[in-house]
């Protein structure tokens, strides 16, 4: 439990100042006591076990360092680790599990805004907006005419694999376009009318598009394979908020320069920053650089809920956002 002294601001380690970090710096550290892993000229093993008894709670981000085992092994008083993402693939949740440390996520903080590029996503593939953007920068406008026709949104069915906080709020926007919303999850909503399939390959057959919104574990690591790509078809379309490795991207990557499926929106990509060249060319592909949940409104929105994990683990309260931790 944590320890109940409240005469200075608890102690947070953090090992990594990632781009998210950074935004959420001045948030936490008007509560907390922020221990730089970075300020300080030590290697990070000797960082870390000159530190090892007094460090309770850390922060994590995605583009930081992942939490392995060696350095769980290190930080042997360490019970709590407050992560700044929904999904917790960067941190090895067994060896959470077996040390006793609770791991808490960003729950629906963002929810909105990764729901909103991922329908951007899906709209801008369909109506060929970013490709159409480029044809009238290009000059091509007036030399060769109108664009080819897009798709109409409303009317299409679209399955949405992974039914948690984005899935839901992805699946609301979609019916407000007249969408039909079919979906895949570890289990079935049955509060939900949506059709509920249990094999992500029977749903990319039943769908024109597939939307990505689930965490990345061993279970869903490239989930998206060769088998779900050409059950999608050539005119189906993939869009991926989740991670990119969920996808099998060499696979993808060769589905799309071939034609065998219509398109793909993609904001995360399996080793990022490095997406691959082949996807630059295509019309009918549109990148974003991981940026689904990137608003003021969500940065602020995160460091409330960091704010308050950390505040309840400090106060032996319950967390406000607990990590399933398979």
């Amino acid at each position: 439990m944590a320890d109940g002294n409240h005469s200075e601001p608890p102690t947070v380690l953090v090992l990594r100042r990632s781009p998210t970090i950074a935004l959420l710096e001045p948030i936490v550290s008007q509560k907390f006591n922020l221990l730089k892993a970075w300020d300080s000229p030590l290697p990070q093993d000797q960082f870390l076990t000159t530190h090892a008894r007094s460090v309770q709670a850390l922060l994590s981000s995605v583009g930081g360092l992942p939490i392995t085992a060696q350095i769980l092994h290190l930080l042997p008083s360490l019970k709590f680790i407050a992560t700044t993402s929904a999904g917790i693939d960067h941190v090895d949740s067994a060896e959470c599990r077996r040390r006793g440390v609770a791991v808490a996520n960003a729950a629906k903080a963002f929810a909105e805004d990764a729901a909103d590029m991922a329908v951007g996503l899906f709209i801008d593939v369909m109506r060929k907006m970013s490709a159409s953007d480029r044809y009238v920068g290009d000059g091509l406008w007036a030399t060769r005419g109108n664009y080819p026709l897009g798709s109409k949104i409303g009317g299409k069915k679209v399955g949405i694999v992974g039914l948690g906080n984005i899935g839901l709020e992805v699946a609301k926007r979609l019916e407000a376009f007249g969408c039909s919303v079919l979906y895949n999850s570890r289990s079935e909503k049955l509060s939900l009318s949506y059709q509920f399939y249990s094999n992500v390959c029977e749903l990319a057959t039943a769908s024109d598009a597939l939307i990505i919104c689930c965490a990345l574990t061993e279970q869903t690591h490239h989930m998206i394979n060769r088998e779900v790509l050409s059950a999608l078809g050539r005119e189906g379309v993939i869009i991926n908020v989740g991670r990119g490795a969920i996808i099998d991207e060499k696979e993808m990557v060769e589905y799309l320069v071939r034609g065998e499926i219509g398109g793909a929106g993609l904001d995360v990509f399996e080793n990022e920053p490095d997406v691959p060249k082949e996807l630059y060319a295509l019309d009918n592909v549109v990148l974003s650089p991981h940026q689904a949940v990137a608003t003021h409104e969500a940065i602020v929105a995160l460091g409330e809920v960091v704010t308050g994990n950390l505040e309840a683990f400090f106060s032996n309260k319950p967390l406000l956002s607990p990590a399933v931790i398979n």
